[in-house]
């Protein structure tokens, strides 16, 4: 789950655009900065336990799913063993009960995705609502009109001065508790 300060590159010019005369009004420049929050994620305190938490526990859907599909594979493979055997009825009754499987296997494994996704969820918004919020306050103390965060995909930063970056000083005060 990637944790993103601005959406998307446009939105964000626009959210310059629009922040940058209540600056000047205010007498100040429009400054701008930049995190990367997957750099500052990895490195926050709680997040290396909630990701190997989660990995352990994605490893166990993947396990059920899978004893689900060898199960759906091996009665699959003996009706092609026995269809010669069957009567036209007992094929279709057995196609049937194949199709019942492989529906139960989707339906199991959808509940699955969905639990696996509202337990990321539960375990890595606190930490991406602390990050944020130190952002948040970096932002308000350093009077920056707007933070872009590099990792998020299609940010359309490609390159920028390495001064505006603020990462390390947002993982230094997430690390001392500040």
């Amino acid at each position: 789950m990637k944790l993103s300060v601005v959406g998307s590159w446009a939105g964000a010019i626009a959210l310059f655009f629009l922040a940058a005369p209540v600056a000047a009004q205010q007498g100040g420049a429009g400054k701008v900065a930049y995190v990367n929050t997957q750099a500052i994620l990895k490195q926050t305190p709680g997040y290396a336990q909630a990701e190997s938490t989660f990995a352990k526990e994605i490893e166990t859907y993947r396990g059920e799913v899978q004893k689900l599909q060898a199960s759906l594979d091996s009665a699959a493979s003996d009706f092609e063993q026995q269809s010669v055997l069957l009567s036209p009825t007992q094929r279709a009754a057995k196609r049937k009960d194949l199709e019942a499987q492989q529906q139960k296997l989707e339906q199991r494994t959808q509940e699955l995705q969905q639990r696996a996704s509202g337990r990321e969820r539960e375990l890595l918004d606190p930490i991406q609502t602390k990050v944020n919020s130190v952002i948040e306050g970096i932002r308000a103390a350093g009077n920056y009109a707007m933070i872009f965060d590099v990792s998020a995909p299609n940010s359309g930063i490609v390159t920028a001065d390495k001064s505006l970056d603020l990462t390390q000083r947002v993982v230094q005060q997430l690390k001392s508790g500040t």
